[in-house]
């Protein structure tokens, strides 16, 4: 059947699906190596692989890659965003890559970094001349004992970028850096295969054919005479009407998705032979002091908390040489970026983080905060049944975990057996997860929070796992065709992105989803409701790639403005306005109505939604997701931006503006660290930061990622520690932060450390007391009045802070700042408290009976 609609003219042109080609390599072709191309095609005839060729131009989507078990990118400096995130897809589905050359170098800042994740490894700089390549014969890497591997090659060095990296060949020059990085899903040549200034033509084919034989078994049958397969992917579902994509725009290169600015610029750019400018050097070294500060937090954290008897320089002696010499190399950084020593630069500033992460703390030093985690899906359908998921949640609970956001709605399968939605998830068979963890997660005293894909209705990487076609667009859709929604084109799956998306303009899509959420919260006493997916699909209106065209909202825009929104285009800017407000004012007043629905029913449910980090203006644009009007409404308690990055710096620089915006009313903001390919080090470090700035806490993505590493961490340092949950007791946990604050000043003072004295530390002492003894009686007896009275005590406290800590600060302005980020915490845990706790009918209480 097919799922395309026509409200008064035809949306799109349908043709049979194409048959699949018997190719096992997509050789991809792009501008940049059609000038290579001859010598390409005489070397994958010389390989004897059977291959067919991939026009990059033409890849929007991972049904353009998905029929081919390994795909080769030669010399591909160039991957727009949609052709990254199509890659990704197809890679998460099992399928295997192969790149050489400098593959991606010249793509944008957030592509390359994702390209950096898939492939394990990045081209780093190119050598000055040709060197010769020695395979490593090891027993993790059997496949380069083929004869023809070694050789002379003119290349660049490949750097290994997971911890899954591994070395296959390496060059026979100076430090023997690496020729060849594989991981389990990719290889990665460090020379421009295909070309003879690189290397010879049976070199090239003896290590494609070997890279090939990794994944697939090898014939010695001639090569076939290659076709284009592009668009051979569809042959993997039954022959079902499918829309013909459009051709590509002219303006290509303008299709920024957000991931540019999920994966900001970092600081050690991949290329590290690079230039690096003044202004970078000093980003650099100030990011390595920001780096000493989290580093100098955490350890004076753990040293109050545990009592622990400072000497003269309050650290240890192995903590102390540490920070000096981690301050000698943020001293010379400046310095070896003006000799032009730049790779020297880089290094040592790994080497500082390397030096304070192994004498990071392992005692526990957390504060009252939110420590959540996602519990996903796959994770779920490992444990098997609730003795499985029981020893997940035994995990979370050791590390000091107090929230799971667990998945119960994915693709529009409910986790469980639902008499409101169409079919229970068929991974799920004998047994209740939801049911299971509201009970594991009761007797662990943490929070269970439903998971709930809103407009999301399915997931073409779900369909692959359950054997369905590719285009399967979910049981909801399935069931009610008139639900769905398009984009410009016709075409009910965003270009690259896999997920067909729900009408949110359709009255039975929100009653339904009103419906299943009632059901949820009703039938399992969840503890709070997380909306995912509360949007559109990415669209990029400058290149006329937009999404929202459902039957119902056409004609909902078209009874307001008299147009059919598939004859308007962002060309026409008036009318675009009133087809983007039109679009997210269906998300905002849904959100309203979840809100007020079920807080009647359910006044101590807490309600979060998990949101895209884009600049306001850019959101709208792309999303349509305006959550800054849910915060300042009240329509949720928390707002959880996904500010993932793989490094600290991009982490601060996606969630700062959100943590200092005044558009968020009273509602907390919890930002997202993703774990996926993030060094153990780097995700204690986002944790200190998050520690260190005006939130109350984290969350995790997710399960699948928590490695043994980390949970040991977690254990020692945020482990079996008893403290209120600040979304649940805002005025128990303000007080419980203030003492910690109390601790680390008192302990400083102890130790001739906090530079006050005489009259300036008897004030001092008076005003932290005051403030201690109203937030006490505010905890014990909330109230109006003892709000007023607390609050004024922590202003009056807040205006004189800075002028009493100046001595401490001018040689601790780091964490001088850090205790300004924590008062202004408990300032606003103050605010949230006045809302949930005093202003709603019910006020939330710890824990049910």
């Amino acid at each position: 059947m097919s799922y395309f609609l026509s409200v008064g003219m035809p949306l799109v042109r349908v043709q049979p699906a194409i048959a699949a080609e018997p190719s096992v390599l997509g050789v991809v072709k792009s501008q940049e190596n059609t000038a290579q191309w001859q010598g390409i095609t005489e070397r994958l005839q010389a390989a004897k692989v059977a291959y067919c060729v991939i026009d990059l131009e033409n890849v929007r989507n991972v049904t353009d890659l998905s029929a081919l078990p390994v795909v080769f990118l030669p010399n591909i400096a160039t991957i727009s965003p949609t052709q990254a995130i199509a890659l990704e897809e197809w890679i998460s589905q099992g399928g295997k890559v192969i790149a050489s050359g400098p593959v991606g170098n010249m793509s944008q800042p957030g592509v390359r970094q994702l390209l950096r994740s898939l492939l394990g490894a990045y081209w780093g700089f190119e050598m000055n001349q040709p060197s010769q390549v020695q395979p490593l014969r090891i027993n993790t890497q059997n496949w380069v004992r083929q004869p023809g591997l070694a050789g002379t090659i003119h290349g660049g060095v490949v750097i290994p970028a997971s911890l899954t990296s591994k070395p296959a060949a390496i060059w026979q020059s100076k430090d023997t850096p690496s020729a060849v990085v594989t991981t389990e899903r990719s290889t990665v040549l460090g020379w421009q295969w295909g070309t003879d200034t690189a290397a010879p033509v049976a070199m090239d084919s003896a290590w494609l054919r070997a890279a090939v034989s990794r994944y697939v078994p090898l014939s010695n049958a001639p090569t076939p005479t290659p076709k284009n397969c592009n668009g051979s992917a569809v042959a993997i579902s039954p022959p079902t009407p499918t829309a013909i994509a459009p051709p590509p725009q002219a303006t290509v290169t303008r299709q920024a998705e957000p991931i540019e600015r999920i994966a900001p610029r970092g600081l050690l750019a991949p290329d590290s032979n690079n230039r690096m400018t003044n202004v970078e050097a000093i980003a650099l070294q100030q990011e390595l002091q920001n780096l000493i500060g989290r580093f100098e937090s955490a350890q004076l954290a753990a040293n109050a908390q545990n009592g622990i008897k400072a000497n003269s320089t309050v650290e240890s002696t192995a903590v102390a040489q540490a920070l000096i010499e981690a301050k000698a190399i943020a001293k010379i950084i400046p310095q070896l970026v003006q000799q032009g020593n730049y790779i020297a630069a880089r290094n040592q500033w790994l080497k500082a983080q390397q030096i304070l992460w192994q004498n990071y703390p392992s005692r526990p030093l957390a504060q009252p905060e939110i420590r959540a985690m996602w519990l996903d899906r796959g994770s779920i359908v490992r444990a098997g049944s609730e003795q499985g998921l029981a020893k997940i949640f035994d995990q979370l609970a050791a590390a000091g975990i107090n929230t799971v956001f667990f998945e119960t709605v994915n693709a529009g399968y409910p986790i469980y057996q639902s008499a409101v939605a169409p079919q229970q998830n068929p991974l799920i068979r004998g047994w209740d997860p939801l049911a299971s963890a509201v009970k594991l997660a009761k007797a662990r005293d943490m929070e269970l929070h439903a998971w709930v894909w809103v407009f999301a209705a399915g997931n073409q990487r779900h369909n692959t796992i359950v054997n369905l076609s590719v285009n399967y667009p979910g049981p909801l859709i399935a069931a009610n065709p008139d639900w769905a929604s398009y984009d410009n084109q016709g075409s009910m799956f965003p270009p690259g992105q896999g997920k067909p998306f729900l009408d949110p303009a359709n009255p039975e899509v929100r009653s339904y989803l009103l419906r299943l959420f009632e059901e949820i919260v009703s039938r399992y006493q969840v503890d709070g409701l997380q909306l995912d997916y509360i949007r559109y699909p990415f669209q990029d209106p400058g290149a006329e790639r937009t999404y929202g065209y459902g039957k119902a909202a056409r004609q909902k825009f078209q009874q307001l403005t008299g147009v059919d929104p598939v004859q308007i285009s962002p060309r026409q800017p008036d009318l675009w306005q009133k087809w983007t407000q039109f679009r997210t004012q269906q998300v905002d007043s849904f959100v309203t109505e979840v809100s007020q629905h079920l807080r009647r029913k359910h006044p101590q449910l807490i309600l979060s939604a998990a949101v895209f980090p884009l600049a306001e203006h850019e959101r709208i644009q792309k999303l349509q997701q305006h959550w800054e009007v849910w915060a300042s409404r009240g329509d949720v308690d928390m707002i959880v931006p996904m500010t993932y990055a793989l490094d600290t710096y991009r982490f601060q620089r996606l969630a700062q503006p959100w943590i200092t915006s005044n558009k968020l009313g009273s509602t907390l903001l919890l930002p997202g660290i993703r774990l996926l390919d993030l060094p153990v080090s780097t995700a204690v470090d986002q944790i200190q930061l998050a520690r260190d700035l005006p939130v109350s806490g984290y969350s995790l993505f997710a399960v699948e990622n928590l490695s043994d590493e980390l949970q040991r961490l977690f254990q020692q340092t945020q482990g079996n520690i008893q403290a209120p949950v600040p979304y649940r007791q805002p005025f128990q946990t303000a007080t419980a932060r203030y003492n910690s604050l109390q601790q680390e000043w008192n302990f400083l003072a102890a130790n001739n450390q906090l530079r006050l004295q005489g009259r300036s530390l008897s004030l001092f002492n008076v005003q932290v007391a005051d403030v201690e003894n109203a937030l006490k009686q505010l905890a014990a007896e909330p109230s109006l009045n003892r709000l007023t009275v607390a609050r004024a005590a922590l202003t009056n406290f807040q205006l004189q802070f800075r002028s009493w800590i100046r001595p401490y600060a001018l040689e601790n302005p780091y964490q001088a700042k850090v205790w300004e980020n924590r008062l202004a915490t408990i300032e606003r845990l103050l605010n949230y408290g006045e809302t949930v706790v005093l202003k709603r009918e019910v006020a939330p209480v710890a824990h049910r009976e």
